[in-house]
């Protein structure tokens, strides 16, 4: 017999197309502010727009556009760019594109991994200028108070309906949990 916990996670919860275009442009939002911090460390001769064209894919869809296999394989591309990067802020700017392009993605179900998919990007975003301040966590407070204070109702009124966000996931899964905290309070 299935647990209560197990029961939650496997309900649905109510999802509207217009709460997941919100959900996406923030998220596009969060991953734009840190964008040149992937595109700084590349050389001039050799660009990789691959999370830029997760970013704009991700606000394509949040302005109207239609969900199609190619934001996801955007999404994809721009998670494939931050494997390919020496710089570790980089790396975290490039997985905030991506996860701003799988946003659009959430599914409609009382899980705590989908707030991964509505904070990944913010989460992600604060990681990178974190680590191109030399680990301050003062940059990081600053930007997730941004991110707190940008969040449409969408965003709020979605992490309303799920479990609180999971355990585990290093200092970025520590950022969710705080963004996720703050944004319920």
């Amino acid at each position: 017999m299935p647990t209560e916990s197990e029961n939650t996670e496997s309900a649905g919860i109510e999802l509207s197309e217009h709460e997941l275009r919100e959900i996406t442009g923030y998220a596009a939002d969060c991953a734009h502010r840190v964008l040149f911090l992937f595109e700084q460390q590349l050389p001039a001769h050799t660009p990789d727009t691959r999370p830029r064209d997760a970013i704009d894919a991700a606000h394509t869809f949040a302005g109207g556009g239609r969900r199609t296999n190619a934001l996801r394989q955007c999404a994809w591309a721009a998670y494939k760019a931050a494997q390919h990067t020496v710089s570790p802020a980089a790396a975290d700017a490039a997985r905030a594109a991506s996860h701003a392009a799988a946003a659009a993605y959430l599914h409609p179900k009382a899980s705590a991994h989908q707030v991964k998919h509505i904070l990944g990007a913010a989460a992600h975003a604060a990681r990178a200028e974190e680590l191109a301040a030399s680990e301050d966590r003062r940059v990081s407070v600053r930007t997730l108070d941004w991110a707190r204070h940008h969040a449409p109702p969408a965003v709020t009124a979605v992490l309303d309906r799920l479990p609180a966000a999971p355990t585990g996931g290093g200092r970025v899964g520590e950022i969710i949990r705080d963004l996720d905290a703050a944004l319920r309070s």
